[in-house]
């Protein structure tokens, strides 16, 4: 599309976009969907942690309960798995076997920054040495170290690691990420662990379609910001007589699809108690529909990203478990109205996610000053 065609397509503002994001993210009102339709939709739910995918639910569904992602993650219908931007996602295991395969070539050049660690290794029979290995039983990156070392005693241990996580797609087996239990990461191949052959990666096109019925309407830089995947201009200009083109105030044009909800932009939007590292706030370029300029970087301190409140929609403070209290920091003052309503989303969120415990929920600071 040339500048003068993109300049004359519609036009949606920041709380266009922000109502939009929202609706897609289940997050204007709960959603009756159950986790794994649920887990799917999103495409799966950003999982450094054990606990986020966990909480992330309870903000977007109507009934959810920790056992119910806990139980799919027991009966292998879901997994924990590095996918997107080299992180590690909670997916069904339909997107596991999928997903994978379509972010395989990032992970390929990822090992690029580990070459001086891997001089001298084949990484064709190191992939092969480290399937054997995992699927004789899970391993740690530990023991898939110490392993791997013995082949090759004068690589880097941890590149050697690093490098059979990049070649494989290797699950984390439970107990590790089930609800209320502890487990140490141990890995095994989705394959093995699913029972089942990986699937061919899924054509681009299908992945975008599924992008923006997720986080549209959004540009071609967007949807590679969330999907750590470059060179995606031509899948949409393949799929643009199927799509929607607007634009935002900068001009940039966006992408979406025909029977995607874009709400009104005064639609209210209830307060919310997010994870850290949901893909709310990290699937897109431009993430101002949802992240106010003067509170950029206000969500993270050095790598470590905070639990985040929304409040109408957009990033208003953090907030923290201490103990049996919820402690929440608001970047600005609050009006009597929000206060409440934020206290009872506090209480719900509580209710969920520790029924029949006893709790507090209470300001801390004002986060920032």
């Amino acid at each position: 599309m040339t500048k003068s065609s993109t300049a004359a397509a519609p036009l949606l503002d920041t709380r266009a976009l922000n109502r939009a994001i929202l609706a897609r993210q289940l997050l204007l009102r709960r959603s009756p969907l159950c986790a794994e339709d649920a887990l799917g939709h999103l495409l799966g739910l950003q999982a450094q942690n054990v606990k986020p995918p966990y909480y992330a639910l309870a903000a977007r569904l109507e009934g959810f309960a920790p056992e119910h992602l806990s139980r799919l993650m027991a009966d292998r219908r879901a997994v924990r798995i590095v996918t997107l931007r080299s992180t590690i996602h909670t997916h069904t295991a339909e997107d596991c076997l999928t997903l994978r395969p379509l972010v395989q070539g990032a992970r390929d050049r990822e090992l690029t920054a580990f070459r001086k660690g891997l001089a001298g290794v084949d990484l064709d029979r190191l992939a092969a040495l480290a399937r054997d290995l995992v699927e004789a039983e899970p391993r740690t990156m530990t023991q898939l170290r110490a392993a791997l070392s013995t082949e090759w005693p004068h690589a880097d241990p941890q590149s050697l690691a690093v490098a059979a996580r990049c070649r494989l797609p290797l699950v984390q087996v439970t107990p590790r990420g089930l609800w209320g239990r502890s487990g140490q990461v141990a890995l095994t191949t989705a394959e093995h662990w699913l029972d089942r052959p990986a699937r061919p990666a899924p054509a681009p096109d299908a992945v975008v379609l599924r992008y923006l019925a997720a986080f549209g309407p959004a540009s071609v830089k967007d949807m590679q910001t969330w999907a750590g995947l470059t060179r995606l201009k031509d899948v949409f200009e393949r799929l643009r007589p199927w799509l929607l083109a607007f634009r935002d105030a900068n001009g940039v044009e966006l992408f979406d699809l025909p029977d995607a909800p874009r709400p009104d932009p005064g639609t209210p939007a209830p307060p919310r108690f997010l994870p850290e590292f949901d893909n709310l706030l990290l699937s897109h370029a431009d993430r101002t529909r949802v992240v106010p300029p003067e509170y950029w970087g206000r969500s993270w301190t050095v790598n470590q990203a905070h639990r985040t409140l929304l409040v109408d929609g957009f990033l208003a403070g953090l907030w923290k478990p201490e103990g049996d209290t919820l402690v929440i920091e608001t970047f600005g003052t609050l009006t009597k109205a929000r206060r409440e309503d934020v206290l009872a989303e506090g209480a719900r969120t509580m209710e969920t996610m520790h029924p029949g415990a006893s709790y507090d929920i209470r300001f801390g600071t004002v986060a920032g000053r």
